[in-house]
């Protein structure tokens, strides 16, 4: 079982960017999604998850308004798009998959987790 993030990079500060996650081995289509980052010397945080048929999501304050998590259940693979970036939102964004239908901002709640893809805002 494998959850490949993707999408990271170095932009500047109100740019955009979409992270993927696509998952192998196995299927997460009845499963919550979630993407959580961690920033260095910080603890990792809740970002955004998304239910197992995408009707339910939930956001971190600190991105409402600015981030959208999305799924494709057929292509096994979950979305965060990104948009007006801070400088604060640098870390490396990890996404997971949940252990119920719907997703969590509760890490203990995930038990698959994917690599981690960073993302760096410059001001």
């Amino acid at each position: 079982v494998q959850l490949q993030a993707s999408g990271g990079g170095l932009v500047q500060a109100g740019d955009s960017l979409r992270l993927s996650c696509a998952a192998s081995g196995r299927r997460f289509s009845n499963n919550g999604m979630g993407w959580f980052r961690q920033a260095p010397g910080k603890e990792r945080e809740f970002v955004a998850a998304i239910s197992w048929s995408g009707a339910i999501t939930k956001y971190a304050d600190s991105v409402k308004g600015r981030f959208t998590i999305s799924r494709d259940n057929a292509k096994s693979t979950v979305f965060l798009q990104m948009n007006s970036l801070k400088p604060e939102d640098t870390a490396v964004y990890y996404c997971a998959a949940g252990r119920r239908a719907v997703g969590s901002d509760w890490s203990n709640e995930y038990n698959y987790w994917g690599q981690g893809t960073q993302v760096t805002v410059s001001s």
